[in-house]
């Protein structure tokens, strides 16, 4: 797995409990996990995501483009066809 591989599989996953945690907090349900289990979790769930939620769009947008992964995918176009359909 290349490191652009690991972080954003990495920053999905803590992305995705910091979003749990804020629905469940403003919909008034228990919060999913309440603290960090090590420092790797303190990085991502007490640094990374609250930068990453201050940062604009356009700024994010940017960084993402400029990572190599599959959201830089782009679709192929299709095959004309050579005959007819039937």
């Amino acid at each position: 797995m290349s490191f652009f591989q690991w972080l954003r599989k990495r920053s999905e996953h803590y992305l995705l409990i910091d979003a749990q945690r804020r629905v469940a907090t403003r919909l008034g349900y228990p919060v999913p996990r309440a603290r960090p289990r090590n420092l790797s979790e303190f990085f991502w769930l007490r640094l990374f995501t609250p930068v990453y939620r201050a940062l604009p769009w356009a700024l994010r947008h940017w960084v993402m483009r400029a990572m190599p992964g599959s959201h830089r995918q782009r679709w192929s176009f299709p095959t004309r066809p050579s005959g007819p359909a039937i």
